[in-house]
């Protein structure tokens, strides 16, 4: 990605948020997206752990490029879950915005204190 393309790909989360949005009142016919919400979360996550195995499977093989792709899945199925339950993609980059900096295992004791 060059530094043109920066602002450009900053923007596909929430375009596709608004997308995904969209897609919650169209026909389960008419949308691939539209189908899964029809179908409900179990449907839903279940597309996104098979994503996940398959971005597992293939770094696993070695193949640089569909990692690339599988993880594109991955995410995609992700923010359809994340719309679903009505977040938006920016509460997840504040998530990592606020543990930007703080080491991962100061971050994750922190969790565990919490109740």
């Amino acid at each position: 990605m060059s530094q043109a393309d920066a602002p450009e790909q900053a923007e596909i989360l929430s375009r596709l948020a608004r997308t995904l949005a969209e897609r919650k009142g169209a026909d389960p016919a008419s949308s691939y997206v539209a189908r899964l919400y029809d179908k409900g979360l179990d449907a839903i996550l279940k597309k996104v752990a098979e994503e996940g195995a398959e971005t597992i499977m293939a770094a696993k093989d070695g193949a640089r490029d569909k990692v690339v792709c599988e993880t594109a899945d991955l995410w995609f199925h992700s923010l359809v879950l994340l719309a679903h339950l009505d977040i938006h993609p920016d509460e997840v980059l504040a998530e990592l915005a606020r543990r930007e900096g703080t080491s991962g295992i100061v971050e994750k004791a922190a969790r565990k204190e919490k109740p």
